[in-house]
């Protein structure tokens, strides 16, 4: 049986014309690996390129009157400096933390201190995954997730952005 989400209404083009949201600055954080999209287990990433991933988030940031940073590191420190970063240049965070999910406290202690949205993404459901990969320190900073919806999480993350920086929690 399909059930519609109430809650979930998704914005048409027109939707934040005139919008307080409009302008605002969203960095996309990729960590390790993510680099590989497209080519390193395609069966459990998908077969996007991180590339192709950018360009949809571009797109759909742009019908949404958001800016998008997006950028990706294998090095934990750089993810850090980044996040550090965005408290004065960036209005909300969407970060993708991949191999660091499980184990970084410092980049859990940098969005912590960022003060400013977090959403989690996830290409796989970390929850259906091996038992290590389970435990995100991330979420405990995040004000949502999403995992398990592969490449268009980023865009459901962008909308989800959009409405919190509107002051819509509903």
């Amino acid at each position: 049986m399909h059930r519609t989400i109430p809650c979930y209404k998704p914005f048409s083009d027109k939707h934040l014309a005139g919008t307080a949201v409009a302008g605002a600055t969203i960095l996309i954080l990729n960590g390790p690996n993510l680099n590989l999209l497209g080519v390193r287990e395609p069966e459990t990433y998908g077969r996007d390129t991180l590339a192709d991933i950018e360009e949809a988030c571009v797109e759909r940031a742009s019908v949404l009157g958001l800016a998008v940073e997006f950028r990706q590191s294998n090095q934990e420190g750089q993810i850090v400096d980044w996040i550090q970063e965005a408290r004065e240049n960036a209005d909300g965070i969407i970060v993708n933390p991949a191999g660091y999910t499980t184990t970084s406290m410092a980049i859990l202690d940098a969005l912590l201190a960022a003060d400013l949205p977090i959403i989690e993404v996830h290409l796989s459901n970390i929850h259906r995954r091996e038992t290590f990969r389970q435990n995100s320190l991330v979420s405990r900073a995040a004000t949502g997730v999403i995992c398990g919806l592969g490449a268009q999480g980023y865009l459901l993350a962008l909308e989800a952005m959009a409405r919190l920086l509107e002051g819509d929690n509903e």
